[in-house]
């Protein structure tokens, strides 16, 4: 069954086969949005008078059950329908009668599929964004809890200065605020409803797309009915860019556990439960987690370009190349969920290892406490510089390691955790 079907047209089955795709696998995750979609619809097609009080009764107690329906884990489309838009009002024609075949009224399939992916959009943020936090809240944990732990710092690879397990946690958290500000700005865009502008050319019904805004939760409308089908693909792009940001911060903090793992680091350690063996080699400990989430966070920051050459140089209207922004789009949220999931795991079990910097090939990392003090002493920057370099170059440098004490904001002895938190807490969602 097809909503755009006539008594006397039938398509190819390789075109049906082709121009269906995948979209009958992402729409079952449609289901439940396309539902939502349809009581606004029904509620507002009553208040304008085309349905009337019983049908309108008819037809919400009907979506309640199908609801029910296709929210069961074993729920699949059939084989014999297009869409999962063309499935809901197939059952509601079925099972409420005249009342189904009104709900279109007003609408075409084009804002329908529209509000549904902004809808399951809009939710796939908001679990995404407790998903961040819990990491989040793990790291800042994990930093205060390493707080006291030194390790070394590196620029370019190279030894740098002394750093401490806590900077390095904490730094990743406050990464994450800042994903979370592209997030929300994505949120911002999806979070307006373009449900009422038909085909993207409006309608000539006096629907209310007031009320439907209202009823699905909207902050505002799309406004112009072109553009709010411009928004399909664009909408999409931005939750892309949004998602971009938290995975690269997942590539880069899963490229320092494998770093650090490796034996010739040795800083952290976890479970042996948590690492995979070798077939040859008995004693090795492999980081594939944190290697998979490396490569699936590095695809999933291909997503926005990905999108960019699906929708570039379209011009207004619909087009259906924007059917495949689903199934760009929708796998690289369910990655990124299961490897924010995943870093919580491998994060909840690591271990700092303490005393590092005792080793003697850790002792240029403290150049520039030394170079430092001299400084605090009365000698110049420079001439201090000069001195501590030539020791470095002679061979004679040597520097016992103290208690280190580092006052500024955001240092190793004073990681000021409370103000990474605070700048989450002023996330609005």
């Amino acid at each position: 069954m097809k909503l755009w079907q006539k008594d006397n047209t039938e398509t190819s089955n390789l075109v049906d086969a082709f121009t269906v795709g995948r979209d009958k696998e992402f729409d079952v995750l449609l289901a439940p949005f396309d539902v939502q979609g349809n009581k606004a619809q029904a509620a507002m097609l009553a208040k304008i008078g085309v349905l009337t009080l019983d049908e309108h009764s008819a037809l919400q107690a009907e979506l309640d059950n199908i609801l029910i329906e296709v929210t069961n884990p074993a729920f699949s489309l059939p084989h014999d329908v297009e869409d999962i838009h063309s499935y809901i009002e197939l059952l509601l024609t079925q099972r409420v009668g005249e009342a189904g075949k009104k709900i279109h009224t007003g609408r075409s399939r084009n804002d329908q599929v529209a509000v549904d992916v902004k809808l399951f959009l809009r939710a796939e943020i908001l679990a995404l964004k407790d998903d961040v936090k819990r990491t989040f809240d793990l790291l800042l944990a994990k930093a205060e809890e390493n707080k006291h732990k030194l390790i070394p710092g590196y620029t370019h690879l190279q030894l740098a200065m002394p750093s401490s397990a806590g900077l390095w946690l904490s730094a990743y958290a406050e990464s994450l605020v800042d994903d979370l500000e592209m997030l929300l700005a994505a949120y911002n865009i999806v979070n307006k409803n373009p449900l009422g502008s038909g085909a993207g050319y409006g309608s000539s019904f006096p629907i209310d797309r007031q009320a439907t805004t209202v009823a699905l939760g909207f902050d505002a409308i799309n406004v112009s009915s072109v553009y709010a089908q411009m928004t399909r693909g664009k909408a999409e792009k931005a939750v892309a860019t949004g998602i971009s940001y938290i995975a690269a911060t997942l590539s880069r903090f899963a490229y320092d556990c494998c770093l650090y793992l490796n034996q010739n680091f040795g800083f952290i350690s976890f479970p042996a439960s948590l690492t995979t063996g070798s077939s040859i080699m008995p004693h090795k400990k492999n980081p594939d987690v944190f290697e998979l989430i490396r490569a699936k966070c590095n695809r999933i920051q291909a997503t926005p370009n990905e999108l960019t050459l699906l929708i570039n140089n379209l011009p207004s209207g619909y087009h259906r190349d924007m059917q495949l922004t689903k199934e760009i789009l929708f796998p690289a949220l369910e990655d990124l969920k299961a490897c924010l999931q995943m870093t919580c795991l491998m994060l909840e079990s690591i271990t700092v290892n303490d005393h590092l910097l005792e080793d003697e090939k850790y002792k240029y990392l403290f150049t520039v406490e030394a170079m430092n003090e001299l400084v605090q002493q009365g000698m110049s920057y420079r001439d201090a510089y000069r001195q501590i370099g030539n020791a470095v170059d002679g061979g004679i440098f040597a520097y016992k390691a103290r208690n280190l004490n580092h006052s500024h904001i955001g240092s190793i002895t004073n990681l000021r955790l409370d103000l990474i938190r605070e700048g989450w807490n002023k996330l609005r969602f």
